[in-house]
């Protein structure tokens, strides 16, 4: 029995997908991850192995058909707009502000899966890919920032305060553009829901496998995986209050590992010199993280309180 446990445990260890890359090199996490692209795409041929490839950055252009949309209604002759604030009591106005602090940290917040990127570039002591690695984070938040920017910007100017959580809701028509954009929007979570629920995919089949003594293979993932995604898809049906819960994550999860632990472990590991650029910068993002992992959560908890008054199960 002893004997089979360390086998058992090492058959585990090269089933999950995370684990069993530990001991791999940069390239072979390369090799692996392109060739199952390059495999898949193969299967479908050139015309759908192109048009895969093509969709793929399409959906990311939701935001383009959100900006272009709210530039075309506002400038059209409608109703006029009021662009104060919503609430019209000051502690409405603080809370609004703790919940948008919130949904911007979570908006600008992917670092928890930087490293797996990261550990796809092939890195050699003569170049490394923190350089690489660098330039494509830059790219990526300016991107991002555009993105985010261009349809916050049009869409307050364009609806003012009236404008809803999700814009798309607030335009309404034509219908077959926000079809079209609703669509793209399904097409981007279904990818980067694979993306950040990978770990907890590795976390429920190790628990799965150690705990309660189940064989690894394609069975227990396909039933673990499966029934995770019904469970989380039918809480998110059930509450749909998408402003509130955005700044209240953002504040409460994604703040920690993208702002102030990431600084934290670098005053510890690095220990920049006292009132340098990298100092000052480590505890201003500390001071910042902190500071709306605090208030974050209690405005997206009242947005949600507030919605919650008028809310019907699946209405």
């Amino acid at each position: 029995m002893n004997d089979r446990l360390p086998r058992h445990n090492q058959d585990l260890e090269n089933w999950l997908p995370i684990t069993a890359s530990h001991k791999a090199k940069c390239h072979s996490h390369r090799w692996c991850r392109c060739t199952r692209v390059t495999i898949c795409i193969s299967q479908l041929g050139w015309i759908p192995g192109i048009i895969a490839i093509a969709v793929s950055w399409l959906v990311t252009f939701y935001s383009v058909i959100s900006t272009v949309s709210c530039v075309v209604r506002g400038s059209q002759h409608h109703e006029p707009v009021s662009h104060g604030v919503r609430s019209h009591t000051t502690a409405g106005i603080v809370f609004d502000v703790f919940n948008s602090m919130g949904t911007i940290a979570f908006a600008f917040a992917g670092h928890s899966v930087a490293l797996e990127i990261q550990a796809t570039i092939p890195s050699t002591p003569e170049k490394m890919s923190k350089k690489p690695m660098w330039q494509g984070v830059i790219v990526a938040y300016i991107i991002v920032a555009i993105c985010y920017f261009s349809v916050g910007i049009s869409g307050f100017w364009a609806f003012g305060d009236r404008v809803d959580d999700d814009v798309l809701v607030t335009l309404q028509k034509p219908r077959w553009v926000i079809c079209t954009a609703n669509f793209m929007v399904f097409l981007h979570v279904l990818r980067s829901y694979q993306v950040f629920a990978m770990p907890v995919f590795d976390m429920i089949e190790c628990c799965s496998v150690k705990k309660f003594h189940f064989t690894p293979g394609w069975p227990l993932r396909l039933v673990a995986r499966s029934l995770y995604v019904v469970v989380t898809a039918f809480i998110a049906i059930c509450v749909p209050f998408f402003g509130g819960l955005i700044g209240f994550f953002g504040g409460l999860a994604f703040t920690s590992i993208s702002y102030f632990i990431p600084s934290i472990i670098c005053l510890i590991i690095r220990q920049p010199a006292r009132w340098g650029l990298h100092w000052i910068a480590s505890w201003v993002s500390i001071i910042v993280g902190v500071l709306i992992t605090l208030v974050g959560p209690i405005g997206g908890a009242r947005y949600i309180v507030l919605s919650a008054k008028d809310y019907k199960m699946f209405s």
